[in-house]
């Protein structure tokens, strides 16, 4: 299972380590967009009070994985402790996550089981329509993303990430002491949002897919050889006292052996 999971993680790693400059670039042109298009208008920058908020949840479809499952739970009730007094919905992408939530009646508008050994971007384009769905009908108010995000093999950090509603941040769209950079764009600027603000979307809730398939991955890796390590460990241990015992099974023999010749002499 560690060599399984050694195999799969390379190609995880890819994907997460790919998805991290487009997800960053494509934020820099959405934030440059809204600093130059004047009242920007879009249902997805509509900032209203938290009131009703999804969460999507991200863990594993398997165990076998240390506390990596474990940890997204942990970090799920907290999130839930810290808003205690909203509306909470969920929408978790994985079985281990969704069985943990349906067990504790947590409302679930929808489900994604069994697909992250084939995550792609069509998954990407479902999931991230349900979430503008519900955002721009005014279902929910603001859409969080919680996952782990991969370090290293050995390292794994849980992320909380809000996804809805899309603050622009001009700093972040401009070259650390410069000036900003003129951009010339060929659509009209509601027309650019529209294309734009979904993409963004969908990029969030892709990024996050791979960054935590590439994290269970990992924390599988590494589950897997102290499993190994320990078994080996432990086999060792039982060997050593089972030739404790043979060896005094066999002396015990022989001294009885000797006591009955001398008893007959």
């Amino acid at each position: 299972m560690k060599f399984v999971a050694a195999a799969k993680l390379r190609r995880a790693q890819e994907n997460a380590l790919a998805a991290r400059p487009y997800a960053k670039q494509l934020t820099r042109v959405l934030q440059s967009a809204l600093l130059r298009i004047e009242n920007p208008q879009h249902p997805l920058l509509e900032r209203r009070e938290e009131k009703s908020v999804l969460a999507l949840v991200v863990s594993g479809d398997k165990g076998l994985c240390g506390a990596f499952n474990t940890n997204v739970l942990r970090r799920t009730l907290e999130f839930r402790s810290d808003r205690a007094s909203l509306t909470l919905h969920y929408l978790p992408i994985g079985k281990r996550g969704r069985d943990a939530l349906r067990k504790r009646k947590f409302e679930i508008v929808d489900e994604y089981v069994g697909v992250l050994s084939k995550a792609d971007r069509r998954l990407a384009q479902e999931v991230a329509a349900k979430v503008v769905e519900m955002y721009s009908a005014g279902k929910v108010d603001a859409v969080y993303a919680i996952f782990n995000e991969f370090r290293s093999v050995l390292v794994q950090r849980m992320i909380v990430q809000q996804i809805l509603p899309i603050a622009p941040d001009a700093a972040a769209s401009e070259p650390a002491g410069g000036s900003p950079v003129d951009y010339l764009y060929e659509q009209p600027g509601e027309e650019l949002l529209g294309k734009l603000l979904p993409r963004y979307v969908e990029t969030q809730v892709i990024r996050a897919i791979f960054e935590s398939v590439a994290a269970e991955n990992a924390a599988r890796m590494t589950a897997m050889d102290s499993a190994t390590n320990n078994a080996k460990e432990l086999i060792e241990k039982l060997t050593l006292h089972m030739n404790k015992v043979r060896q005094a099974a066999i002396t015990k023999e022989i001294i009885e052996v000797v006591s009955g010749a001398a008893s007959t002499a």
